[in-house]
């Protein structure tokens, strides 16, 4: 992680799908280790895609079950990974305009750990 700006690293956190990687390099570097704002940003990266793996393995085929075919175990499912694709997007615009957004619930949690680890 030698090179790249606290900016970039934090803003690397939530692309989506691979952001979960750069999460864990940047809260694993001794470079990163001090700086709040972007754990901050590899924590909360890291949260939402948690959640992202939770509809696709948990939500999702629960509303399968119970719901039965299609369309209804798909809708809810994709909805919510929609709203969470969004957040990755809206996550890359605030960072990118060096903005420390906190999302609902996720925001929370992110700033608890990191409080946590000081």
């Amino acid at each position: 992680m030698h090179g790249i700006s606290p900016r970039t690293a934090s803003l690397l956190c939530y692309i989506p799908i691979l952001g979960w990687i750069v999460s864990i390099v940047v809260l694993a570097s001794a470079r990163f280790r001090t700086d709040g704002r972007v754990r901050f940003h590899a924590f909360q990266g890291l949260y939402l895609f948690v959640a992202w793996l939770l509809v696709d393995w948990v939500i999702g085929p629960a509303f399968g079950f119970a719901f039965g075919g299609p369309p209804f175990h798909q809708a809810f499912p994709g909805l919510m990974k929609a709203v969470i694709f969004g957040a990755w997007i809206f996550m890359i615009i605030k960072t990118s305009q060096d903005e420390l957004y906190k999302l609902p619930i996720l925001g929370d949690l992110a700033e608890k750990s990191v409080s946590e680890q000081r």
